[in-house]
C-alpha cells in the first residue's frame, strides 16, 4: 500500500508505520497500566469494522486499529492487487468515532493509535503468495483450518494465523475484537491464543462480535461488497435469506441434510432470478459444522435438546465476487461469549 505523508500528517490519531515506534508508544501504556483494545483490519473500513472499534472504546482505555493487507492470506489467483485500499477514508472514519464513558470524571475516548506496517516489516524474510516459495516462520493451527473456508482456500488460515500472531506480539492487546462473519477465523484464533499460551490477549480476551448487516436487507457488511454490480448487490441478500430459512427448518427438528438442502433450494431460486438479470450465482458450499471441532455434522444429525451450537455457513459467488456468511444455530452465546 502506498502511504503519502499528507495522509498521515493530517490525522489527529497517531499513525505508527514502524514496529519500533509503535512499541515505544505501547511501553508507555504498560507503564500507565492502561487496558489496550485491538481491532486488526485490512482497511477499506465499513460499519462492521467500526462496530468492533466502538466496542473496544467502551471496554478499554486505549484502542489500537491496524491496517495491513496481508499477502500471506491471498492465494496467487486471488485479489491481493485489487483489494480496496482507502487509507484517507479509513482515517476519517476512525477520527469521527468517540465514546463518552458513563462516569462524569472520565474523559471521552477516541481511537488511540493506528498501526500501519509495511510488508517488509511484517515479513522480514520476504513473502510470496505461493506457499511452496515462502521462507521464514509461519504459524498453522493443525486440524482446524482445512474445513469450511479451508476447503476452498487451503492456505488462507495459515496466512491469517501467521499475521495475527505477529500482530498480537507487536500490539500486546488486553482485548482483541473480531466479527462473527469470519467465525472460523475468530474461533481458530481463539484456539491459537490458548495453545500458544499468549498473555496478550488471553482466550477470554478475544471477543467475537455479531455480524454487522445492512439494516434493510440483512446483507453482511464486507469490504468486498464494493465489487458487486448494482444487479449483483440487489440479489446478494438472497444468500443470508437462504441461511435464515434453513435455520428455521433446523429448529423444527429437521436433519442436517434437510437443513442444508433447504438453503440450496432457496439459492437455486435466486440463481434463476439472477439469470433473468444477467447475474451468475454459483454456490461454493453450504454446510453445518461443529462449533468446537469444525467437523461436518452427520447427515442425520438434528438439533440437540440442550441446544448445543453448530455453525451453518457458506460461500456464494455473485458474478466475480465471493461472499461468505454464517448463522450459529442453537446456543450462540456458548460460542460468541466463551
Amino acid at each position: 500500500m502506498s502511504v503519502s505523508v499528507s495522509d498521515l500528517s493530517s490525522s489527529p490519531i497517531p499513525v505508527f508505520t514502524t514496529i519500533k515506534d509503535y512499541r515505544l508508544w505501547r511501553d508507555k501504556a504498560f507503564e500507565s497500566k492502561k487496558t489496550v483494545g485491538f481491532v486488526p483490519t485490512m482497511g477499506a473500513l465499513h460499519d462492521g469494522h467500526l462496530s468492533l472499534v466502538k466496542r473496544s472504546l467502551v471496554e478499554n482505555e486505549l484502542t489500537v486499529v491496524s491496517i495491513f493487507v496481508n499477502p500471506a492470506q491471498f492465494a496467487p489467483h486471488e485479489d491481493l492487487e485489487t483489494y480496496p485500499r482507502t487509507l484517507p477514508h479509513d482515517l476519517a472514519l476512525l477520527c469521527a468515532l468517540e465514546h463518552q464513558p458513563v462516569s462524569p470524571l472520565s474523559s471521552s475516548r477516541t481511537p488511540s493509535a493506528v498501526f500501519l506496517p509495511s510488508v517488509k516489516d511484517m515479513y522480514p524474510s520476504g513473502i510470496s503468495q505461493d506457499v511452496s516459495q515462502q521462507k521464514g516462520t509461519f504459524v498453522e493451527v493443525k486440524g482446524y483450518g482445512e474445513q469450511m473456508e479451508g476447503r476452498s482456500r487451503p492456505t488462507f488460515f495459515r496466512g491469517v494465523a501467521t499475521v495475527v500472531t505477529k500482530l498480537f506480539n507487536i500490539i500486546q492487546p488486553t482485548n482483541a475484537y473480531f466479527g462473527q462473519k469470519d467465525i472460523q477465523q475468530a474461533l481458530l484464533l481463539r484456539r491459537l491464543v490458548g495453545d500458544l499460551h499468549l498473555s496478550h490477549p488471553t482466550p477470554s480476551g478475544l471477543h467475537i462480535i455479531p455480524t454487522a448487516r445492512d439494516p434493510v436487507d440483512g446483507l453482511a457488511l464486507s469490504s468486498r461488497n464494493t465489487y458487486l454490480t448494482p444487479a449483483e448487490r440487489q440479489l446478494a441478500p438472497t444468500f443470508y435469506a437462504a441461511l435464515q430459512g434453513a435455520t428455521q427448518v433446523w429448529a423444527t427438528g429437521a436433519s442436517k441434510q434437510e437443513t442444508v438442502q433447504h438453503a440450496l433450494e432457496q439459492l437455486e431460486v435466486a440463481k434463476d432470478q439472477g439469470e433473468k438479470h444477467g447475474v451468475q450465482i454459483r454456490v461454493d458450499y453450504i454446510e453445518m459444522n461443529d462449533s468446537d471441532t469444525f467437523e461436518v455434522l452427520g447427515d442425520e444429525q438434528v438439533q440437540q435438546p440442550d441446544g448445543a451450537p453448530a455453525i451453518l455457513s457458506g460461500a456464494v459467488w455473485f458474478g466475480r465476487t465471493r461472499l461468505i456468511d454464517n448463522i450459529i444455530v442453537g446456543n450462540a452465546d456458548a460460542v460468541i461469549a466463551k
